[in-house]
């Protein structure tokens, strides 16, 4: 077992609050030391009380969910003897009403282009690697909707 923990900070300051104009935009603070920008998404919230810069929760998790998918792929393709030239993942997460009738995230793709260094592994293998990523990922595991791996 281990905790993981992030600050979360936001300040009023000047601005009005109970006429609900106030900005959402906010700071995320890591143990690391990084410090991310957020805010409520412009499609929750509109700007200029979101910020369109920042990353938004729902944002964040799809993130979430691609990062630790990834670095578990690497770590099984690495154990395998494949070298891996690069991974990129056009994530998505599609927020819609749940079977308790609750907004939630009930889908998130992934969607990851592999380089590899040399012959690219059978597709079989592939999948596999992924397979085994996708059962090992703490984060999908946490997440009741469904988390699909395309490619």
């Amino acid at each position: 077992m281990s905790e993981h923990t992030a600050t979360v900070e936001w300040m009023r300051g000047d601005q009005p609050f109970s006429d609900n104009r106030y900005s959402r935009a906010h700071d995320w603070r890591f143990d690391g030391g990084a410090t991310v920008r957020g805010s409520s998404a412009p499609s929750s919230v509109p700007v200029p009380m979101s910020d369109p810069a920042a990353v938004d929760p729902e944002e964040a998790l799809v993130a979430a969910v691609s990062s630790c998918h990834m670095l578990f792929f690497l770590a099984y393709a690495a154990k395998a003897g494949l070298v891996v030239d690069r991974y990129a993942d056009a994530a998505s997460g599609m927020l819609a009403r749940d079977d308790r009738g609750r907004t939630s995230m009930t889908e998130i793709v992934l969607r990851p282009r592999i380089d590899w260094a040399g012959e690219a592994p059978a597709p079989e293998t592939l999948a596999e690697l992924h397979h085994r990523a996708h059962e090992a990922c703490y984060i999908a595991n946490s997440v009741r909707g469904t988390v699909r791996v395309e490619g």
